[in-house]
Formats: structure tokens, C-alpha cells, sequence
């Protein structure tokens, strides 16, 4: 649960340390207190969009720290730790800062490591859920209401398994499709591809062949040349008197008499050994490769002609031989895909009668779960409507067959309501008002409480449109959900703010000049006179605080208790 909401220079605020307990919470106050600002900076922590202009004035930066206390929640501390956040002593700390200055950067921390602010919002996801009259409108969406009545009935999973089913039907239809594209494509180009395939084929061209042929071609259009040249070489080294070998061997005779008169000196023979045998090696190589080289002008004749041929083939179908070969490799693909798509196509044809099989029995099983749900939650909510102010207040839950299975199931799902006697069931969007929506909402949290993984709901200002005996009802609804969450209500009934286990009042005040709002924990007396003030009459009245305290000590009363009482009265 969130123990302590921290906020430091945000829009009025300059530094408040909001304390909140188990059960339920209320915030209360007078228009521009603050209350809303409040509910800002929570949904600025959980990741929603912040900007300069939030920054309070005179101050360069804006904070907004809660801390989550999960001990209670082991569950939730396994999934923070799959996403990379440690969790020590199953304390939870989210921060999240704006930077003023008209740049309104944002920085966000778990746990004091530094995260983006999509990870911090899921993290806030998982432990907060914020409840106003603009999320009420949520549904109306056929997504959310498909949602929530999978959560309630159970079908989250299954739902998930039609989803990846049919996720697996389409990739086998894509295929099918792509398949068959590529057969009608390939029986189009089939001429230009048999074309393709013998031309290359019939070169019998070999991978490299190109470079080979270029050393080849040189060396034979400079044959002449480089017998020469190696026969040159070659004599200067060895035949004459004057040849290097033959003079070397003048060499040979001064170190060897060196050699007697100095014998440490042996190292030098083993060099002009190591050279004198090189040179040799050398020479007789020379007159190898002068021999080897031909004079062959028909070798060439084929040599330029083969190299015209692999010319026009790489110009046509590739910048090289390995190019050349890789064209005529896809298009004989091409061209087997003519004679064995036939084939191909009826194992794909088998495989999406499997995979439209498998989707058919996961929609029929995810069905039969929403069918069961639909009548239970069509139920469960009317029985809470009348606890909400809506005595003849009906919910339908409708499902439509869909003309094909899609990814979210064979049906569509619509809540429908009848709030008056007499009136059939409409969707919500057609009946319903913002404070009626909002009831419908409640009644929905009332039912979900015990399915609903998230410790903390916010209620921002649900209570807008009613009063008096459906505000009393209202806060016993809340106080319900308490029992399973810690429960954080934004009100202006004194009806609902009675029924708190924990009150907090903000007020407006001004400190250095400057605007800012303050907040107080209420017991007691403080909080009859608040209580009395929402009521709208003098809090230091007797008659207001007398109302107030009646609320109150009415509210400490267990409900079954005051369910006995009433009756008891009535007769």
C-alpha cells in the first residue's frame, strides 16, 4: 500500500508529506484547496506527462516521491524483480522530478536507480490503480468492458490462448498467401527464368573463375616479355665469369681465410651460406618459370573469349562471377517453386485447417467462460446498484456472435444498463450521465476488489452528482473495497469522507508571498468541524457538529449492525 505521498514544489505545493494508512483514506477540502493538485502529482508519478509549467514558482525543480510498502504482496516484489527493480525490505520508492525552466525534463527513480518513465509507469501500474470520472469514461470502450469481464469470469487466459491462436492462424494464412504470390509470380516469369537458368548454366562458370583468367590473360599477352626478363635475371646470377654466383665464390675463399685466423667468427659463413644458397634457389627458379612460360596466341585467343563471355553475364546478372551464380541459383528456385508450390501449398492448406481448429476450441472454451460470466457479473452488479443510489438499476452483459473469429474471441461484448423502472437495457454511452457512469464504475470495483492484484485504488471526485442518501451509500461501497485494498478517496461529501478510516484535510494558504496549500491528518474534534464544514453549515455550530458527529459515530457503527437497525426501525 502507499504509506507516504512526498511532494516538493508542485504547481501551489511547496513541500507536503501527505502520511495515508490501511483501509480507507479520504481527502478533503475547499474548491482550490488543492485536492486536485494532489491527484496530479500521484498520476505524475505513476508516468503521466508533466511539463515546465508544473514547476512552482521561484523553484527550479519539482519532486514527487511515494512510498509503497508490499510486505503484504510477495507477488508483487517477484514481478518488480523480473523487470530489473530490487526490492529491500519490500519497500517500494517511486520518484519522479521536473525540471523547470521551460525545458520540463523529466527524471524517474525506483529504488533510487534511474529508470525511463515507461518502466516507472508499469511499476505504478502494479501498484496503484487511479479511479477518476475521466477513467469511468473507460467504459464505454468494448475493449475495457471485454476486459473486465474476462477478469471477473476467470478468462484472462483463455483469452490469451485465442489471441495466440489466432495469431498463429494468420502467420499461416500469410504464408499461404506469400506462397501463392510467389507461384503466380514465378509461373509469369517462367520463360525469362528457363532463359536465365541455361544461359548460366550452359557458361558452366566456377566461383573466382573471373580473377583467375585476368592473371592468365596477362601473362600470356606478356609472355615474351617475361621470358625475357626471367632469362635475364636469371643469367646475371649464374653462367658467366661475371655472374653473381661465379663472383661470389672470390667471396667464399677471403672468409674462409678469415675464418682461420679468427674462428669465433663462424656466423659469418653460416650467413653467406644462407645467401649463396637462396640466390641459387633463386636462379633455378627463374630458369623454371622462363621455361614454363608459353607463347601460346590460340590459349589466348580462348582466354579473351571466355572473358568476353563471363563479361556480358556479370553485365546482365550480377557485378561478379559469385553474382552471376547466385542469379542462376534463385531463378531455378523460381522455377521449382512452379512445380512444387502444388505440393507446399497443400501441406500449408493442412496446417491452417490445424490451426483453425485449435482457434475454434479455444473460442468455443473462452466462450463458454464469458457466457457463465456474463450472467454472474449482470448479477453481482445489480445487486450492488441499489447500495449505490439506483434502486431499479439493472446491468446486461451482451454477447454477439461475430461473423468470424477474430483475435479477441467469436463475440463481441457490450454492458448494457436500465437505471429506471420500465426502461430496457441501452449501452451505457446512451444512458448513463457522469455520475451514473461513475456509480456503474464503483459498483464494478465493488465486485472486482477480490480478483484486482493492485493494492492501492484512487478514487479522484467519483461522488460528482450526488449527494445525501446515495453519498452515504457511496462511502459504505468504498469502505467495502477497503476491506481487500487500501482505498484513497478525493471527496466533497461529508457523507463519504465519515466513512474513512483515515481523513486528511488540504487548505489553501500563502507562505513568502506565494501561494501554497497545506495538509492536516484530522481526529477528533478537528475532524467533526471538518465534516461540519462539508456539510455546508457553520463548523463551529452545535446543530453543524452535532449532524457531523452524527455521521461519523454512525459510520463506526459495523454495517451489518446499522442494516439491523434500520430494520428494526421500519417496523
Amino acid at each position: 500500500m502507499l504509506t507516504e505521498l512526498r511532494i516538493r514544489n508542485f504547481a501551489i505545493i511547496e513541500s507536503v508529506t501527505l502520511p495515508l494508512a490501511a483501509g480507507f483514506n479520504v481527502l478533503s477540502g475547499e474548491t482550490g484547496a488543492g485536492k486536485s493538485i494532489i491527484v496530479g502529482a500521484l498520476g505524475l508519478l505513476l508516468g503521466e506527462r508533466g511539463s515546465a509549467d508544473l514547476v512552482r514558482t521561484g523553484a527550479d525543480r519539482a519532486s514527487v516521491e511515494g512510498v509503497f510498502d508490499i510486505a503484504d504482496r510477495p507477488e508483487l516484489a517477484a514481478v518488480l524483480d523480473e523487470r530489473g527493480i530490487e526490492v529491500d525490505e519490500q519497500v517500494v520508492v517511486l520518484k519522479r522530478e521536473l525540471v523547470g525552466s521551460g525545458s520540463g525534463r523529466a527524471r524517474a527513480w525506483i529504488n533510487g536507480t534511474t529508470v525511463t518513465t515507461g518502466v516507472l509507469a508499469e511499476a505504478g501500474r502494479l501498484l496503484v490503480n487511479l479511479h477518476g470520472q475521466h477513467e469511468a469514461q473507460t467504459l464505454l470502450d468494448a475493449e475495457s468492458q471485454r476486459r473486465i469481464l474476462d477478469a471477473f469470469g476467470g478468462a484472462t487466459e483463455a483469452a490469451l490462448a485465442v489471441r495466440a491462436a489466432h495469431g498463429a492462424l494468420a502467420e499461416v494464412r500469410r504464408e499461404r498467401s506469400e506462397l501463392e504470390r510467389r507461384r503466380t509470380e514465378a509461373e509469369r516469369r517462367a520463360d525469362w527464368l528457363r532463359h536465365v537458368v541455361r544461359e548460366i548454366e550452359d557458361a558452366r562458370l566456377v566461383d573466382g573463375e573471373d580473377v583467375r583468367l585476368e592473371d592468365e590473360a596477362r601473362r600470356l599477352e606478356h609472355a615474351e616479355e617475361l621470358r625475357t626478363l626471367a632469362g635475364g635475371v636469371a643469367g646475371a646470377l649464374e653462367g658467366d665469369e661475371e655472374a653473381v654466383l661465379t663472383r661470389l665464390g672470390g667471396v667464399q675463399r677471403s672468409l674462409a681465410s678469415i675464418l682461420r685466423i679468427d674462428s669465433s667468427l663462424a656466423r659469418l659463413q653460416e650467413l653467406y651460406d644462407t645467401g649463396y644458397y637462396a640466390l641459387e634457389e633463386l636462379a633455378r627458379a627463374l630458369e623454371d618459370y622462363e621455361r614454363s612460360v608459353d607463347l601460346d596466341p590460340a590459349r589466348l585467343d580462348e582466354v579473351r573469349a571466355r572473358r568476353d563471355l563471363l563479361f556480358k553475364l556479370t553485365k546482365k546478372h550480377g557485378g561478379s562471377v559469385a553474382e552471376v551464380l547466385e542469379t542462376g541459383r534463385r531463378a531455378r528456385a523460381e522455377l521449382d517453386l512452379v512445380d512444387s508450390a502444388g505440393l507446399d501449398l497443400r501441406q500449408l492448406e493442412r496446417r491452417e485447417a490445424e490451426a483453425r481448429s485449435r482457434l475454434e476450441d479455444a473460442a468455443r472454451a473462452l466462450s463458454a467462460l464469458r457466457a457463465a460470466a456474463a450472467e454472474r457479473l449482470s448479477r453481482a452488479v445489480g445487486e450492488v446498484l441499489p447500495d449505490l443510489g439506483m434502486p431499479d438499476g439493472r446491468l446486461s452483459v451482451i454477447l454477439s456472435a461475430c461473423a468470424e473469429i477474430g483475435a479477441t474471441g467469436a463475440e463481441d461484448v457490450e454492458f448494457r444498463v436500465a437505471l429506471n423502472v420500465g426502461h430496457e437495457a441501452r449501452p451505457l454511452a446512451r444512458v448513463a450521465s457522469g455520475g451514473e457512469l461513475s456509480r456503474v464504475m464503483l459498483a464494478l470495483k465493488t465486485i472486482l476488489a477480490r480478483l484486482d492484484g493492485v493494492p492501492t485504488v484512487v478514487f479522484d471526485e467519483v461522488d460528482a452528482g450526488i449527494g445525501g442518501r446515495v453519498g452515504l451509500q457511496v462511502g459504505e461501497t468504498m469502505r467495502r473495497v477497503a476491506a481487500h485494498h487500501q482505498v484513497f478517496a478525493i471527496t466533497h461529501l461529508p457523507q463519504i469522507a465519515a466513512r474513512a478510516h483515515h481523513h486528511i484535510v488540504v487548505a489553501k494558504g500563502a507562505r513568502g508571498g506565494v501561494t501554497t496549500a497545506d495538509i492536516t491528518v484530522l481526529d477528533g474534534e478537528e475532524r467533526v468541524a471538518e465534516v461540519a464544514r462539508m456539510l455546508g453549515g457553520d463548523p463551529e455550530s452545535l446543530v453543524s457538529r452535532e449532524h457531523a458527529r452524527e455521521l461519523l459515530e454512525t459510520a463506526a457503527v459495523p454495517e451489518p449492525a446499522r442494516r439491523a437497525a434500520r430494520r428494526s426501525g421500519k417496523r
